[in-house]
Formats: C-alpha cells, structure tokens, sequence
C-alpha cells in the first residue's frame, strides 16, 4: 500500500463505514479523522514507543506479532506487521519457512494470495460491519484496523538497521546533512492493529468449563446466539485458520457482570481468510466448532431474520464485493484477476449460507454443503440492479484437498 508519499490508513468500526483517509499535510502517518477515539490509542502507542516501552513480540503462532503497550505497559492491541506474515520476508520465526519448504502438508495455504493477512483481518470487520454481526454491545470489541508502528523490537533486515545508525550519526556528526535525511529512524512497518479484549479466555477453557458446569438456560440461548454469528463470519470469509484456541469467550455469571450479556464472544486471528479457491491440495482447513454441540442445533430464527435478507439479495453482495475491493486495491501487490477469483468463493459461500438458513440446517449441514464458486460473467452486471441468473455462473467446486474428512 504504501509509499511515503502515499500514505493510506483504512478504518473500521461496528457503527461506522468503510472509510479510507491519505496521511496529514506534515506527512505523519496514522491519521484518522473519522475516528478520533482509535487515533486516541495510536497516539498512546507511539508516545508510549518513544518513552521506550515498546511492543513485546507473542511468542505464539507462525508470524510475528506484537503486544502494544502505553506508557505505564498496559497493552493496547495486537499489532500483526506486513512483512512479518507466516510469508513475509521479515517473519521473525524463520524455522516456518522451512516447513513450508519440507513439509508443504503440514504448513503453508496454497488458497491464499501471500502476505495478505493485514487486509484480510481488516475485511473481516468489514462483514461483519456490513452483515452486522457485532457479538457485543461495545463496539471496538473485535475492531482491526491497518496502521503504520516503528520499534526496535520489529524484526527488521540488517541494512534497515545500519542505514538508521548511519543516519543518526550523521545527524549527530553533521547537523546540516543530517537533517536532509527524510526519516532518521527505522523505516515504519505496516500491519493490521486489534484492540486488546480483556476478561476473555480461550474457547477451549469455558467450553470444558461448560461441560462439567452446564449453563442455565437463558445464557446458553445466549451462547448459541453468539455462536452462529461466528460461524456466519467464518463461512462467508472462509476462515481457513478457525480452531478452538482462536476464538475468545467471556463468562460473567449472572449478579458479577454489569453488562447486559452474561456471555460474549470475540473473533480474533482473521488473517488466513478470503482463499482464491477452496482447499483442493493438501488440507481441508475445516472450521473446529463444527465439532462442538452448538453446531449441531438448526440457526434460529433471530439469526435467520438478521441476515438471511441481506445475503439473498444480490445487490447487498455486489456492494459488499466492491467495498473489498476499494480496500484491498490500496495494497500495492493488489491483483485484479486474483481478487475476483476471491469474490467468486465468498459469492459462493453466501449462496451456500443464504440455502441452509432457508433450509432451517444445522452448522454442520453448512460446512457439509457442496462447495459452490459464482463467477461474474464478462458481459453480465453492468447496471447497479443485479441477479444470479443474468450476471453470474454458478459451478461447483468437486476437487477435493488430499487429507479430509468433508
């Protein structure tokens, strides 16, 4: 996305739209004018960076992210850089390239265009936004948004590094060359920024819980509710990285909260989302709560009212289509041909969706579905009116990954 000349923030929230912002006229990055409230953090972030405390890398997972921290160290957010995805040039954790080298089965998604990650957590919000989803009352819960952040903690080459020591030097040594150089310190990075969520375990601790402790009723209705807007969110982007341990759940029993839900759920981990085909070589990538009992219970009529008309109609998913595409373009290894063919699976992930929720089925009926891919034809959809029988084609995808159980 980016150059220093052009510097693009993209900004999400549960109640406000997609909206893209160039940088301020002083050429600062992280500018956000429709959103004051996130720009507030980031601010605290790089104040908080410039005091010293910086970002601590999370020795979890395939990539390297970061917990972001403010002044006094409480964390902020989870920062994912660009150029450390599992792909990136820069991942820290270098043993996963040699997995992916060696053990192609075992690692690396051959549906996934590369180091998209970032845009691809930031899309995630964006359906969820547009379909609204939005599992808490609280509306940055679950928010992802692309900022730029620079610490020495990042995982930068050797020749970032060195350029910056030379600049500083000559900055100290030769005031007046110094001070031509456009950026005296490391090269800012590009990632997506998750605000932190606090009083959340991973799903697999209270699910366990829940077995031993069954829940009254009246909060399992909850939990159930919750947990189909997960599972929509997931098929639509076709989550390819959905386990047990990356979904978040927060119980308060009933008198310890002060909310109004005794029980919500937070999605985090979007990256491995929006495949340019389903799974077809080594692994099937299955989403793990369809292992769970709640996926077995039919969707219930308060979901089906909430989204079944918006993903019916053909109209509300061209718009959708077209605002991933104002958001993904902004990368400037965006392809075009490659995008449709990203479309074409959501587009069939929504057909599938929109057939089970009329069919009143189960989870788990959904994601045992036939996999459908609707492509736009070349002549088809060129007025703002739209239907599946004169701008689109509909095929099924029948190859079918090497280890599966669907």
């Amino acid at each position: 996305m980016l150059t220093e000349s052009l510097c693009l923030s993209v900004s999400l929230s549960m109640s406000q739209p997609l909206s893209l912002s160039l940088c301020n006229s002083s050429g600062d990055f992280n500018h956000f004018p429709g959103d004051p409230e996130f720009g507030d953090i980031i601010q605290r972030a790089e104040q908080a960076i410039e005091g010293g405390v910086f970002p601590e890398r999370i020795s979890q997972g395939s990539s390297g992210s970061y917990f972001v921290k403010d002044s006094k160290g409480k964390i902020l957010g989870v920062f994912k850089p660009k150029s450390e995805e599992p792909y990136g040039h820069l991942n820290p954790k270098w043993t996963k390239y040699f997995h992916k080298l060696c053990c192609p089965c075992c690692f690396g998604r051959g549906c996934l265009i590369p180091n998209q990650g970032y845009l691809s957590e930031v899309a995630a919000s964006l359906v969820d936004t547009r379909l609204g989803l939005g599992w808490s009352p609280k509306p940055r819960l679950c928010v992802f948004q692309a900022v730029y952040l620079v610490s020495e903690t990042f995982h930068y080459n050797t020749i970032d590094r060195a350029k910056s020591r030379g600049k500083k030097y000559a900055l100290e040594m030769v005031p007046k060359v110094g001070r031509h150089f456009h950026r005296v310190g490391l090269p800012p990075k590009l990632g997506s920024f998750q605000l932190f969520v606090e009083g959340y375990h991973e799903a697999d601790y209270w699910l366990r819980r829940f077995e031993a402790e069954p829940l009254p009723e009246n909060i399992r209705k909850q939990l159930q509710s919750q947990f189909e807007r997960l599972v929509i969110l997931d098929y639509v982007i076709r989550n390819t990285d959905r386990g047990n341990d990356n979904w978040l759940i927060k119980y308060e029993k009933p008198g310890e909260g002060e909310g109004e839900k005794a029980i919500q759920i937070a999605a985090i981990d979007n990256g491995l989302a929006f495949p340019f085909k389903h799974p077809d070589e080594w692994r099937a990538y299955p989403f793990h709560w369809a292992c769970l009992p709640q996926a077995k219970v039919p969707f219930s009529q308060e979901t089906r009212e909430l989204v079944l008309s918006r993903l019916s109609d053909m109209n509300f998913v061209q718009d959708l289509c077209e605002d991933l595409y104002e958001l993904f373009m902004a990368d400037k290894g965006f392809d075009k041909t490659m995008f449709e063919r990203q479309m074409s699976v959501m587009r069939g992930q929504i057909l599938n969706l929109s057939q089970a929720l009329k069919d009143n089925k189960t989870p788990i009926q959904l994601v045992q579905m036939p996999r459908v891919v609707v492509e736009r034809r070349q002549t088809g959809g060129q007025g703002r009116v739209v239907t599946l029988g004169t701008a689109f084609t509909q095929t099924f995808h029948c190859k079918r990954p090497f280890f599966s159980s669907w």
